[in-house]
């Protein structure tokens, strides 16, 4: 007697090879930054909170950072405010702060929150300026040779992580707005996510920080190749950043941050393909580039595909 072929046998097959990601990651705590077209296509955006409970529901526990420029230049040009850009930052006035603020912990936060929690008591909203999460100074870069005051972007330079591991042991999602305070000064100030998400996946001594983009990976060859690099090393890595367009150097800087401060490996993936962060953690091949520190000692787990 001939033994029945059942159709849902190759659904069986994807979550056998999940299992070795699953026990890899289990307990360890995830960085999620989350950008790009993501954060504005409601399709990506729904995909994107199932990842994330997902991760929670096996075992990890994830930590998502945003930041929302499309948002925030929006919500400026309906306030009739100018957005102005200098060495690839934001001009931000005391007046577009309170405008970065409210888009920020008011707007991307509260709806990221609420796609969490259509799944269960999970995600909880906090901002950098929570129990001094995250601490900074007035960043001012240098353009021909001179500092220039571009207003309220900040420099970070304390992170204190104990109000996210709070949440996390309670079984909790920290979704955290990238704002910080100065005790210099008292302002607050707009800190670029990709870089907040750097530093607290170090001060939380993560597995693994993911930063959501919309390019598939580092090019190996741009623009004459769409060859992604599947894997490098922090020093490989330092050597390309010359190399890089700006949008893509505070990711890299971020990577390399990272991994350089005890996180284990660091990724840059595909915002724009639907379950992105399933397929990077937790399939043989991954889909983004892998960021691993120097030495022979590390291991990616990636069984020879990476």
């Amino acid at each position: 007697m001939s033994t029945r072929k059942h159709t849902a046998l190759p659904k069986a097959q994807t979550l056998i090879e999940a299992l070795p990601w699953l026990t890899r990651h289990h307990g360890k705590t995830v960085v999620i930054k989350f950008g790009g077209n993501a954060m504005v296509d409601e399709e990506l955006k729904a995909a994107f909170a199932q990842d994330v409970v997902f991760l929670r529901q096996s075992g990890l526990k994830p930590v998502v950072v945003h930041g929302g420029g499309p948002q925030i230049s929006a919500q400026l040009d309906k306030q009739g405010l100018v957005s102005e850009f200098k060495a690839g930052l934001r001009v931000t006035t005391p007046e577009a702060m309170d405008v970065v603020r409210m888009v920020l912990a008011g707007q991307v936060q509260r709806e990221l929150v609420g796609l969490l929690n259509q799944h269960g008591p999970l995600a909880v909203g906090m901002t950098g300026e929570d129990a001094h999460t995250i601490t900074a100074t007035q960043h001012r870069p240098e353009i021909d040779g001179e500092l220039v005051d571009i207003g309220r972007v900040g420099q970070i330079t304390a992170i204190d992580p104990g109000a996210i591991q709070a949440l996390l042991d309670d079984g909790r999602i920290p979704v955290i707005s990238s704002i910080a305070r100065s005790q210099d000064d008292g302002h607050v100030y707009n800190v670029n996510a990709d870089t907040a998400a750097a530093a607290l996946a170090a001060a939380l001594g993560a597995e693994t920080l993911m930063v959501l983009t919309d390019v598939e990976g580092l090019y190996e060859d741009w623009p004459n190749s769409d060859d992604v690099i599947s894997k490098l090393t922090a020093s490989q890595l330092e050597k390309l950043l010359p190399e890089l367009s700006s949008g893509m150097v505070p990711k890299m800087e971020g990577c390399l941050f990272a991994v350089r401060n005890g996180v284990n490996t660091a990724r840059v993936i595909d915002g724009r393909v639907q379950h992105s962060i399933l397929l990077e953690i937790f399939t043989d091949e991954g889909i983004g580039t892998m960021v691993v520190p120097d030495g022979p000692h590390v291991t990616d787990g990636r069984g020879g595909a990476r």
